[in-house]
């Protein structure tokens, strides 16, 4: 039977992004599980990221209509602009609704939030604006601009699945469009590139969000197959869950760098490749499949 989806599970050291914030204070997103809370990445903020990394945004496109949304029309859809491989709602003239062909968790830490409060401000360019116009800076404090601020701050492991719908890259059913095979296959590959190589900036700062813990492939259940197989005590790698689901076609890899703490155990027990082997293997086998 032909596989018709890629999945991936993915352990990677990664900042949350904010939610709301209250006057100059920023909090990170969170959940809550089992009377904790979790700093987060959400799905949305993950898929942006690998939206932009992956250059399906590179043609996008926009339009407003009560609000702003991405442009669609008969010679501008998912089969002719990558921009709309992760779905759109369009409410122009017509409404045409098509999902997402790939699917991403949000990026829950591992292990419970605790505080850290960063405390900033933006003296230097206060006192220039002060010595310009011959104020000073502790006199005249809103003058000049002045303004502490602070945010909570997270890096931490964090765990996201990504389901890739292999039959639904390149295909518009609101235009009866589909793109080639060689079209399908770059976007996919340029998915897994974004994921292999991501990169997050998060309040200036950027942020390496490569995996730590890979393991997945070609499967034929379109599901996060390994979403709740894997699993962090502390920084040791729950192996069993993971061992029982790996087969000929799901493997599994990992960047040995001493964050997961069961290293030995990993490479004994799961005989895991290196993380640029395994997207490689897996390119592969995303062109053997959009070739048949």
């Amino acid at each position: 039977m032909k596989t018709n989806a890629l999945t991936l599970t993915v352990i990677a050291n990664m900042t949350s992004n904010y939610g709301e914030g209250l006057g100059n204070i920023a909090s990170v997103q969170k959940v809550y599980r089992n009377g904790k809370e979790y700093a987060t990445r959400s799905r949305e903020s993950l898929k942006n990221a690998i939206c932009v990394q992956s250059g399906f945004y590179d043609d996008l496109q926009t339009s407003l209509d009560g609000a702003m949304q991405k442009l669609v029309t008969d010679e501008i859809n998912a089969a002719t602009c990558r921009a709309l491989e992760g779905g759109y709602m369009s409410t122009k003239n017509v409404t045409y609704i098509r999902n997402s062909s790939f699917y991403l968790t949000d990026a829950v830490a591992a292990q419970p939030f605790i505080n850290d409060a960063r405390f900033h401000n933006n003296l230097y360019l206060a006192t220039n604006f002060a010595k310009a116009n011959g104020l000073n800076v502790q006199n005249d404090a809103a003058a000049v601009g002045l303004m502490p601020y602070q945010y909570e701050y997270d890096k931490s492991l964090k765990i996201y699945s990504i389901t890739i719908d292999l039959e639904k890259i390149g295909v518009d059913e609101n235009f009866n469009a589909e793109a080639d095979n060689d079209e399908k296959c770059s976007r996919v590959i340029a998915l897994l590139d974004a994921v292999e190589n991501l990169s997050l900036v998060v309040k200036g700062n950027l942020d390496n969000a490569e995996p730590v813990f890979v393991v997945g492939g070609m499967s034929l259940r379109k599901t996060h197959m390994f979403e709740n197989a894997v699993q962090l005590s502390g920084r040791k790698l729950i192996i069993t869950p993971i061992k029982q689901k790996l087969n000929d076609a799901l493997k599994c890899a990992m960047l040995q760098n001493g964050q997961l703490s069961n290293e030995d155990e990993i490479v004994r027990e799961l005989n895991p490749v290196s993380v640029p082997e395994f997207f490689s293997q897996l390119k592969e086998q995303v062109k053997a499949h959009y070739a048949e």
